[in-house]
């Protein structure tokens, strides 16, 4: 059983002093602690290219793997799957896997019935914002892209009060965009805005199943309701067939738990307050 971590930039030996606890309750519970060089693998001079064999600290355990760290793109994380093959390490999530669960296009149409209605772009031009603007129709929306919102600027990057309202939406997506920068992914993605009434909880899945349930990572100090209802989510999640994943739900204002966020459970950040322990030891029977 093998888990591959992040190591620390200035002590390359050691992992980031992010996931030192993750490595430290790895270690005892019987994982195999790989070190990965994330900002060789993650920023790399063709970011399609192939990933450096240096990327992956030199060790002589094989077999199945998770990783755990920072996010990666879609296509660094197969250049990692690719370095990693090479070593007979073998991701459980593969490529075509973690892009399903990254990107929202990749979950959204199995998951329509329990998250906001979304359009989405390919590509940030104004020309494919406002067909998809127009393919939305009217009313409020929040503005992200395939992996991420801007939530912590929401007035400014991420809330448009009318989508109809074609110069004022992309007064917000311009901002997204400069605030994004490098790190935009995809293309625009439209969220139809629900009032919620709760905080977000993170929820996390070993092959379809609920493996634990957390404070979300933003929201570390909120205690987790005793009566989240995962019953109209569960089928979905579980059809998805994905090895690892965490879905963040909130209440909304008719009482219904809703999605706002499916992601890859590798890179998704553990809220502090939650024993690192008990997610890696929801990850081994997945290991085969």
């Amino acid at each position: 059983m093998i888990l591959l971590l992040p190591a620390d930039p200035m002590r390359p030996r050691r992992p980031d002093e992010h996931f030192a606890a993750e490595a430290a309750a790895a270690r005892d519970l019987g994982f195999d602690v790989v070190l990965v060089d994330h900002d060789a693998l993650a920023r790399p001079a063709d970011p399609e290219g192939p990933a450096p064999v240096r990327t992956v600290a030199r060790t002589t355990a094989t077999g199945a793997a998770f990783y755990r760290g920072w996010m990666l793109r879609a296509g660094r994380y197969a250049a990692l799957a690719a370095v990693l093959r090479e070593r007979d390490i073998a991701l459980r999530t593969t490529p075509e896997q973690y892009r399903r669960a990254h990107e929202l296009p990749g979950w959204y149409a199995d998951l329509a019935d329990v998250t906001p209605y979304s359009v989405w772009t390919t590509g940030a031009d104004r020309a494919g914002f406002d067909r998809a603007r127009a393919a939305f129709g009217s009313g409020p929306a929040v503005l992200r892209d395939y992996t991420k919102s801007m939530k912590h600027h929401f007035d400014e990057a991420a809330y448009i009060a009318d989508v109809a309202d074609a110069d004022a939406a992309w007064r917000v997506a311009s901002r997204f965009l400069e605030l994004r920068d490098d790190e935009f992914v995809g293309g625009l993605v439209l969220r139809r805005f629900e009032r919620f009434v709760s905080a977000e909880v993170r929820t996390w899945w070993v092959d379809g199943r609920p493996a634990l349930v957390t404070a979300h990572p933003d929201t570390p100090g909120r205690p987790v309701p005793a009566d989240v209802d995962l019953s109209e989510v569960a089928p979905l999640v579980a059809a998805l067939r994905l090895p690892f994943v965490t879905a963040d739900l909130v209440l909304r204002d008719d009482g219904r738990w809703r999605v706002v966020e499916l992601g890859d459970g590798q890179v998704s950040d553990r809220p502090a307050g939650t024993d690192p322990a008990d997610l890696l030891a929801a990850l081994r029977p997945a290991v085969r």
